[in-house]
């Protein structure tokens, strides 16, 4: 039978989170999933915490492949999976126990493609912080009112959601693959594409601050890339006239330092480039000439 919900978590060398994770993943009060666990060539012992887990929960499916970062470990997942819609969790955060429960008591109740909820980030210090609220529960079909409940493209998260995998396959909706920031392409054709969003207020996704992850220093590579993802977004938000906030149309940034500190930012668009003092004090602003 079809597994209500198909839960894909890649996974990287996070042997010091993954039982948390598993623990929030498997004792969810929705039964009917399939755990499918990607182990993206974790050099740690993330491939014996999986074996361990396998062996005493046969929903979960583990897969294992060379390390081509997060992009290709999810997308390995969604190859296989069977469930009505498709979640993620990333393999250092956890849920809720009624997480999946919830958003999938949402999305059918109202026949919706998306059930979205919010985010609450967690640091090693016990610090908490709310990084996505939701409010209440209610539908959207409008591409604008997607983007701004969710606060996209400037939050683009995949893992606080679900989607209905028919629709993810009809638009061929797949994350890009050896690149970092590869939640932004993936984001904005799902919340697109994809008809309608229900948000759910009665359950949250936890973010753990992972200061050893891959994601924290932004090296070039990391810049060049979020730069391909920021052109992406415009390209994409032209073609289907979609308006967002001015700083997500910015082509590039350029920060100047003195002894280390940042004293100055010009970021560029393409028919202007402003100038501002310590990042914040807009001194100066520059036409192009196309």
């Amino acid at each position: 039978m079809q597994p209500q919900i198909s839960i894909i978590i890649p996974i990287y060398n996070v042997e010091k989170f993954l039982s948390r994770c598993l623990e929030s993943v498997i004792h969810q009060t929705l039964k009917d999933v399939e755990i499918i666990c990607v182990n993206d060539g974790s050099a740690d012992s993330s491939p014996n915490i999986l074996k361990e887990f396998a062996e005493k929960d046969n929903r979960i499916v583990v897969l294992h492949q060379e390390n081509k970062g997060q992009g290709a470990a999810r997308n390995a997942g969604m190859n296989v999976a069977r469930g009505k819609y498709v979640g993620f969790v990333d393999g250092d955060d956890w849920i809720d126990l009624n997480y999946f429960e919830a958003l999938y008591a949402a999305a059918e109740k109202y026949n919706a493609s998306m059930a979205c909820c919010g985010i609450i980030r967690k640091y090693p210090s016990s610090k908490t912080r709310v990084k996505l609220r939701v409010g209440e529960e209610k539908l959207y079909s409008a591409a604008a009112e997607k983007y701004k409940i969710t606060e996209s493209p400037r939050k683009c998260y995949v893992y606080n959601k679900i989607y209905l995998r028919s629709e993810l396959e009809l638009h061929k909706i797949r994350f890009p693959e050896g690149v970092y920031f590869e939640d932004i392409a993936f984001s904005i054709r799902a919340l697109y594409f994809l008809k309608t969003l229900v948000t759910v207020p009665t359950t949250s996704y936890y973010y753990w601050v992972n200061y050893q992850s891959t994601t924290r220093e932004m090296t070039d590579k990391k810049q060049r890339d979020l730069l391909a993802a920021r052109l992406d977004f415009i390209e994409f938000s032209h073609k289907y006239h979609i308006n967002c906030d001015e700083k997500w149309y910015v082509q590039s940034k350029t920060v100047y330092k003195f002894l280390g500190i940042p004293v100055m930012k010009v970021y560029e668009w393409k028919t202007i480039k402003k100038y501002y003092l310590f990042s914040l004090i807009p001194i100066f602003e520059k036409r192009i000439s196309l």
